[in-house]
C-alpha cells in the first residue's frame, strides 16, 4: 500500500552489509587482544619464571607486603622465609609479589664473615672473664 514491494525486496546485499556491521566488534576484539590480554599473558609467564627461579638468600615482597629472605625452598609450592631475626614463616610461592635482590655468592661470603667476626669479637670480652674466674 504505502510501501512499493521493490523496497521492500532489498537490494540483495545482506553478506556485504552483515560484514561491515560484525567489523566494528572483530576491531574491538584484535584492540583487546593487543591492548589488554596479550600484556596480561607476558605478565603471568614472566611472574612464574621469576617464581621458578626462587633461591636461598633472594630478598622477596610477598603480596601481603612483608619484607623477607628466602631461607630455604621447601617444595614446589612453598619457601620458607626469614622476616625478622629468628622468626621464619612458611609462604605460598604464589604469594610473592616480587624478588628485590638476588644475592651475590662473593658478598654473602664477605657478609658471613664479617658477621663471624663481629660475633666472636663480642664474645671475647666473657672469654676473658670466665678465663679470670
Amino acid at each position: 500500500m504505502l510501501i512499493s514491494p521493490a523496497y521492500a525486496q532489498g537490494t540483495g546485499l545482506m553478506d556485504q552489509s552483515a560484514l561491515v556491521q560484525f567489523l566494528p566488534l572483530v576491531l574491538i576484539f584484535v584492540v583487546f587482544y593487543f591492548l589488554l590480554i596479550r600484556p596480561q599473558q607476558k605478565k603471568q609467564k614472566d611472574h612464574r619464571t621469576m617464581l621458578d627461579a626462587l633461591r636461598r638468600g633472594d630478598r622477596i615482597v610477598t603480596g601481603g607486603g612483608i619484607l623477607g629472605s628466602v631461607n630455604r625452598v621447601v617444595s614446589a609450592d612453598e619457601v620458607e622465609v626469614d622476616i625478622a631475626s629468628g622468626v621464619r614463616v612458611r609462604v605460598l610461592r604464589s604469594t610473592i609479589a616480587s624478588v628485590l635482590a638476588k644475592p651475590d655468592p662473593a658478598a654473602a661470603r664477605d657478609a658471613a664473615k664479617e658477621r663471624d667476626r663481629e660475633t666472636a669479637k663480642e664474645k671475647e670480652p666473657a672469654r676473658r672473664e670466665a678465663d679470670k674466674v
